[in-house]
């Protein structure tokens, strides 16, 4: 077993680090300093995106959404997303399967 207390893991801002990378999911631990937005941006694999401390918004198009510790947003492979940390925030970032289809890393 592996284990990872992210609040009190040692994460820069704008340097996430990579917890866990398989085949089937790369977790990634994310500090985003209040204030600071991780700009719109998407990825090749399906994403969970965990808010553990702090709050954030999180825009998607239109629409957007908020929450603190303990939220849990879903999207599917290659949808936008932005997401704008309300307070310090420390996000647990879930990516499945690793690589996704079309990541440049994949040679298929």
């Amino acid at each position: 077993m592996e284990s990872w207390d992210i609040r009190n893991l040692d994460v820069e801002p704008h340097k996430p680090v990579v917890l866990r990378s398989s085949d089937e999911a790369r977790a990634i631990a994310i500090h985003l300093p209040g204030g600071e937005e991780m700009q719109e941006h998407r990825t090749h694999e399906a994403a969970y995106v965990v808010v553990v401390d702090g709050e954030v918004e999180i825009e998607q198009g239109e629409s957007s959404t908020s929450g603190a510790a303990g939220f849990v947003a879903y999207f599917d492979a290659n949808e936008d997303r932005r997401i704008l940390a309300r307070s310090d925030a420390r996000l647990l970032l879930v990516l499945g399967p690793w690589p996704g289809q079309g990541h440049p890393s994949r040679h298929d």
